[in-house]
């Protein structure tokens, strides 16, 4: 039965691999389509920080993902240094919390 469980346990992550990749470049694409890109990087900061960075500053905050949504439409400033992020006028609030999901969830 257990051997019967594992076969099952890699079968499916065979079959979602492929699914988790394409999200991913999915996300990636929708921030840059989102303008995300002109500032930020996944892994390098450029003019704001590097979305990974991100990730790992706001890991264990339970709060993270709505505070960081609303600042990605409203901007702010301060946290990062004194570089202000401009408000995203055309980011709706579901968008934004696509986006902060997508960079809470980089490793």
């Amino acid at each position: 039965m257990q051997t019967a469980a594992r076969l099952a346990a890699l079968c499916g992550a065979l079959l979602l691999g492929p699914v988790a990749l394409a999200d991913a470049a999915g996300d990636a694409a929708f921030a840059k389509s989102k303008n995300c890109l002109a500032c930020h990087a996944i892994d390098k900061k450029v003019v704001g920080p590097a979305f990974k960075a991100v990730a790992d500053k706001y890991r264990q905050d339970p709060g993270a993902a709505e505070r960081l949504a609303l600042k990605v439409r409203q901007g702010g400033n301060g946290v990062w240094g004194v570089v202000y992020m401009p408000a995203n006028a055309q980011v709706s609030p579901e968008e934004s919390k696509r986006l902060v999901a997508w960079v809470l969830g980089l490793k």
